[in-house]
């Protein structure tokens, strides 16, 4: 079977997963939408874009899985659902030290695992001694080395997980130390690799720091968020469930969500116009126009900490040379396609920072220079293109992606001569393909973990789980160290500024724009607040008939 055919396929299973068998029936009269029963019954029916391939708090990496997620764990702190500000979670209170450094966290009596077992300081610490396990080689990994020690004991300079900070005071006290203040700490706490994870499930399973683990399998599964897993059909749906055991399950007003991976951006809009879907993870970019004038209270543009980019693999030639990279993140014209191609109120982006993160703004730019650009192909031994090979374009299944992707075809033969091949795959297989280094050219993008410049630039150190470009510099690295342990805000971003402008410099990416998130939303999702990282915790948010 061809790819093609194969996608159709896979599209075609998703979509009869999520009609009804309501609307398959005859009769003279109209039958009911998932959508009006979801209403009646308070079960949330979401498109989350791409398949998820796992559901383990510490292995995944993506936005789709991320959304589940939350779900089915919550850390030592939540979020606000409207700001996002940290609240309590599993941690029912907190107190920080005069310095920055130590933060105790009192957990609550009943915080259960949804097999009835308390939820103790001693599960936080334990997975945290997992993630940072390096066995795991757990892509995350370097989002707790904020603590002191993690990142000594990660990266095997220490085997002693006594000199992490991270310790159980008793079974409902946990004291947390980190190397340096880090005023968004309680912010990075939300995210899913500070989730606990039930040690002794994933024993039973096998060895708690192998990847392949079935300990997530509906049947096996064990977590201590609001909801619980109840049914996963790869391709079809996740099906998630209140969980009646959880501590605020009295807040908690949805009876199930169901998320379906439909990485067709127009099936997923016909399964909505269709009465199917109350959310959509996209929006075509071909119907945000037609939405505009006759449907505007369904579509959403919300702001989003986030920048759509393209990685270049800097370990294979002609991308091993800075001149062919920069000439090619020089070429395009980024006020065309977001004018013209995602029409989404995207921003052109010059640099990885979103302008404005927590106050900073990146002075070193990277925008379109197409005599420079010409200018350095040609030195690198490529004048107008010529001798240079053919480059492959890496994207994930997407109308949306692939119309951007030809845009810049287009650009790059036009102004440069360079022809690029689009190739385009599941988002497995991408993902498989980023971990291997398998790939020319890339495209990605970055949401922002926490409201601060260093969920950007952590990414493309050269340790870092998530660079996947090779690119590795000693001096960005140490400018980001230093900011690490600068507490004065304006001395840290001037580092940050510094380190910034070496990233665009060396060019491993190339920035295209600044997100929005550009999404349709049925009148009856009530609770779905419009915030910078786009989270929702469920517990908050409900249906309207």
């Amino acid at each position: 079977m061809s790819a093609a055919a194969d996608l159709r396929r896979r599209t075609a299973l998703r979509l009869l997963a999520i009609l009804p068998l309501a609307l398959l029936a005859t009769g003279c009269g109209r039958r009911e939408t998932a959508v009006e029963q979801g209403n009646r019954a308070q079960i949330l029916h979401r498109g989350v874009g791409n398949e998820v391939t796992e559901l383990d708090p510490h292995l995944v990496t993506g936005i789709a899985e991320g959304n589940i997620l939350r779900a089915l764990f919550e850390g030592l702190v939540t979020e606000h659902p409207e700001d996002l500000r940290p609240v309590p979670g599993v941690a029912e209170r907190w107190e920080i030290s005069p310095d920055g450094r130590e933060y105790t966290f009192q957990l609550r009596a009943n915080a259960r695992w949804s097999d009835g077992q308390p939820v103790t300081a001693d599960d936080f610490v334990a997975s945290f001694r997992r993630i940072l396990t390096p066995a795991l080689s757990a892509e995350y990994a370097n989002m707790l080395y904020v603590l002191r020690g993690a990142e000594d004991y990660h990266k095997g300079r220490s085997t002693d997980f006594g000199t992490v900070g991270a310790v159980a005071l008793n079974p409902r006290t946990l004291r947390l130390t980190l190397r340096n203040p880090a005023p968004y700490f309680l912010s990075l706490l939300t995210n899913p690799p500070w989730y606990p994870v039930p040690l002794a499930v994933i024993a039973r399973h096998g060895a708690v720091d192998r990847r392949g683990n079935p300990w997530t399998r509906p049947d096996k599964f064990v977590g201590n968020g609001s909801f619980l897993l109840r049914e996963w059909r790869p391709h079809q749906v996740i099906v998630v469930a209140r969980n009646p055991g959880y501590w605020d399950a009295a807040t908690v007003r949805l009876n199930e969500i169901h998320f379906y991976p439909i990485d067709s951006v127009d099936a997923e809009e016909r399964a909505f116009r269709s009465g199917q879907l109350h959310l959509t993870e996209f929006a075509p970019v071909g119907k945000i126009d037609s939405y505009l004038r006759t449907a505007p209270q369904r579509l959403r543009r919300d702001p989003y900490l986030g920048t759509y980019f393209y990685r270049f693999n800097t370990r294979r030639p002609p991308l091993n040379d800075v001149r062919v990279r920069r000439a090619l993140a020089l070429a395009p014209d980024r006020r065309l396609i977001t004018g013209q191609v995602t029409r989404g109120g995207q921003v052109p982006a010059t640099s990885l920072t979103p302008p404005g993160t927590a106050g900073y703004t990146a002075t070193a730019v990277l925008s379109q220079d197409l005599d420079a650009a010409r200018r350095l192909l040609a030195e690198a031994g490529f004048p107008g293109g010529r001798g240079l090979p053919p480059l492959d374009l890496l994207y994930n299944t997407s109308e949306n992606h692939r119309a951007v992707a030809e845009a810049l075809q287009e650009m790059w033969r036009r102004e440069l001569g360079v022809e690029v091949r689009l190739v385009n795959q599941e988002m497995k297989v991408v993902f498989a393909a980023r971990r291997a280094g398998d790939f020319q050219i890339l495209r990605s993008d970055w949401i922002g973990d926490y409201l601060d410049p260093a969920t950007f630039l952590d990414i493309f150190r050269g340790d870092s789980g998530n660079n996947y470009t090779g690119w590795n510099n000693a001096d960005y690295d140490a400018l980001l160290d230093a900011a690490a342990r600068t507490a004065d805000p304006a001395a840290r971003f001037a580092l940050f500024q510094k380190a910034e402008a070496i990233l665009l410099s060396e060019a491993p990416l190339m920035p295209l724009y600044y997100h929005t998130h550009v999404f349709l939303i049925q009148p009856s999702v009530k609770g779905w607040h419009a915030n910078l990282l786009d989270h929702h915790p469920y517990k908050h948010v409900w249906l309207e008939k």
